[in-house]
């Protein structure tokens, strides 16, 4: 990938599939549709709840948080009160959830959050939380398919709560042939040019401790 479509900024290494109202990287494509089989062979309607996202949008969400436009949730899925908080508490808070514009695996297209359309009632919202996948959740059956199953299709959970400062994402799941890849080209360098002329809230705080996010939240990753 190049550096715009590293950070969200181009979408030429992307495309459409209309059947799965999803966008995806060009070789993403035939593996997630391999698992999408695999899938509905054993039951479940595999659907796509996100996938590329650019730079634009991600600047929406971590604007919308930063100033308290969007709702803001803590480990425990508590509504945070975002004007209680510092500009660097506001930051570690978002981080959390969501990743700094530029620094999004969405914006490489290698990334999805998935969800079974089959178990999910007529007219449920899905929300991906880890009350839909954990055990007692909506979406349990899947989640525990794709522990066993996804790896074989090349996908695997990059944010498990292990070593990554993100909180643990159960439906989010990665292509690694390209998002490993794409992971060790996004240095530090390509994510501060990334954002150096961005409207960016709290934007100060963040580039004065970009070298601490970028190894915390984009750097370091559950894998392998």
């Amino acid at each position: 990938m190049n550096v715009d479509e590293l950070t969200g900024r181009a979408r030429t290494h992307i495309i459409e599939l209309p059947q799965a109202a999803a966008a995806m990287h060009v070789h993403v494509k035939a593996a997630f549709q391999s698992l999408q089989r695999a899938a509905l062979m054993s039951g479940f309607e595999l659907a796509v709840a996100s996938s590329f996202r650019d730079f634009d949008r991600q600047l929406a969400i971590w604007n919308g948080k930063y100033c308290g436009d969007r709702p803001m949730f803590g480990p425990g899925g508590q509504l945070i009160d975002v004007h209680a908080l510092s500009p660097s508490q506001r930051i570690s808070e978002i981080l959390r959830w969501s990743a700094l514009p530029g620094a999004s695996r969405h914006h490489w297209g290698t990334d999805l959050d998935l969800f079974d359309r089959k178990a999910a009632p007529a007219g449920y919202r899905v929300q991906l939380t880890q009350a839909e996948f954990g055990a007692q959740g909506i979406f349990a059956p899947l989640a525990a398919w794709l522990d066993v199953h996804a790896a074989r299709y090349g996908f695997f959970r990059p944010y498990r709560g292990i070593r990554s400062g993100v909180e643990p994402e159960p439906w989010h799941f990665s292509f690694a042939p390209v998002s490993e890849f794409a992971r060790r080209q996004l240095t530090l360098a390509v994510l501060r040019e990334a954002l150096a002329t961005a409207p960016l809230l709290g934007k100060e705080e963040v580039l004065a401790n970009l070298a601490q996010h970028h190894a915390r939240y984009v750097a370091t990753i559950d894998w392998p």
